[in-house]
């Protein structure tokens, strides 16, 4: 048996490849710098995973889909799913889009969550690559293309967009960061520390997760109305209307918020002790 993945020299399949190695698959990688050509590989690989740039996907993928054979499967490992999915349904491989939903710098997928949209499949292929990763300690998520996108717009798109402008923020305000460290709350400890990861990656991965999922508008435009109107509260002084707007949103997250609490504090613990 043979796993490819197209991008696997990259950090995300150097993490997937022994990962199909001990399933028992000869792992094969192609990239900018292997003799192994994309098309090569897909001929050759029972599972075939592309693991490249959301902005490179859809032509990875248009460049192997005419070779590939019913008796394949076909994966992606981007961020976004209704575009990539589109493009492998146009193989005749059977389709399995995948989201690992965390980055390569972890030290093993287990714990992590992987969303899983089976596309065009039998159950006995989802449920076999779907033990792959459950075997290893991941947790899958099942979802369509679109029901994943329209999430993503949240859980990335939203957290992203709002980490960037606190970090513009404290730029246009010429806030020296490290002035603020003797006046530094846990609070503005950790979120510092998510500004900080964030910009500490490639801002083309951001680029393409903010500006290619059709659903991030949406969520943004939503985000720019609440943001005007804590504004317009806090203007007026109000402490009435500041607190009915704070309470609609704690009943929004209901049991969440004591979870919230629980976690940070937890987090705050471990980073005392450290």
């Amino acid at each position: 048996m043979k796993a490819g993945i197209i991008g696997g020299t990259g950090r995300m399949g150097q993490l997937f490849r022994p990962v199909f190695e001990r399933a028992g698959y000869e792992t094969l990688v192609s990239g900018r710098s292997t003799a192994l050509t994309n098309v090569q590989l897909a001929e050759t690989c029972d599972i075939v995973v592309v693991s490249v740039p959301i902005r490179d996907t859809v032509r990875v993928i248009g460049e192997i889909a005419p070779v590939m054979r019913d008796d394949q499967l076909l994966c992606d490992f981007t961020s976004l799913k209704v575009a990539p999915v589109a493009a492998m349904l146009r193989s005749k491989a059977q389709v399995i889009g995948l989201h690992p939903m965390f980055g390569p710098t972890v030290s093993s997928i287990a714990g992590q969550t992987i969303v899983v949209c089976p596309a065009r499949s039998t159950d006995a292929a989802l449920d076999y690559l779907a033990g792959i990763f459950t075997r290893e300690g991941a947790v899958c998520t099942l979802a369509t293309p679109e029901q994943h996108d329209r999430m993503m717009a949240v859980v990335q798109g939203l957290t992203h967009f709002v980490t960037i402008c606190m970090a513009d923020t404290l730029r246009r305000m010429n806030t020296d960061i490290r002035a603020t460290e003797a006046y530094m709350s846990p609070v503005y400890q950790i979120e510092l520390g998510l500004v900080g990861r964030l910009l500490s990656q490639d801002p083309a991965l951001y680029a393409d997760i903010l500006e290619q999922n059709p659903f991030v508008p949406e969520v943004l435009a939503a985000c720019r109305s609440a943001v005007g109107d804590l504004e317009t509260i806090v203007k007026t002084g109000d402490p009435d209307a500041f607190a009915e707007f704070f309470m609609q949103d704690t009943r929004h997250l209901g049991e969440y918020c004591k979870r919230g609490q629980d976690l940070t504090d937890a987090l705050i613990e471990c980073m005392v002790k450290k």
